[in-house]
């Protein structure tokens, strides 16, 4: 699993690892505190209390426009990571889901052998009509079927 995660991540693009990289420092500490720092600086300095010139006076128009410019940028990168991680979920819920189809298959074949075997050595089984439920082949698209009818009547009870 650990060189498959390396080996996706060294597939993504140069402007995907920039995301990535500018969204993991934005969610950081570090961050917060350096606005704080950038900030109190910011209006320090405009207030003219500490001999600096003022280049932006109170309310500090430049100093909206800059931070609305970030937060547009950072929004959409984050928007960009989530997107990407939003597909290597799916990706991995198709992995997980075809996993799951196959072991159901080699189990089902495997509880057929071992009924053929029981059926073959004339041992009498008093849960047939079960193991007959649990022999059958279980197929994608009933499964999906069942689901979604469990989805609709879940949101008709909130909806009473």
């Amino acid at each position: 699993m650990i060189r498959l995660r390396l080996f996706a991540d060294g597939e993504r693009s140069l402007q995907d690892r920039a995301a990535d990289a500018v969204t993991d420092f934005s969610g950081s500490m570090a961050f917060v505190h350096l606005h704080i720092v950038w900030f109190a600086l910011w209006i320090l300095v405009n207030t003219g209390r500490i001999g600096l010139p003022v280049f932006d006076p109170f309310p500090y128009g430049l100093l909206t426009m800059i931070v609305s410019l970030e937060a547009i940028f950072l929004s959409t990168l984050v928007l960009i990571t989530q997107n990407r991680q939003g597909e290597e979920i799916r990706h991995r819920a198709d992995l997980d889901l075809h996993i799951g189809l196959l072991t159901e298959h080699e189990l089902t074949r495997a509880l057929q052998m071992l009924g053929a075997i029981q059926d073959k050595l004339g041992i009498e089984d008093h849960a047939a009509s079960e193991l007959a439920d649990l022999e059958m082949e279980t197929k994608p698209e009933d499964v999906m079927a069942e689901i979604e009818r469990l989805h609709r009547l879940a949101f008709a009870q909130r909806k009473k």
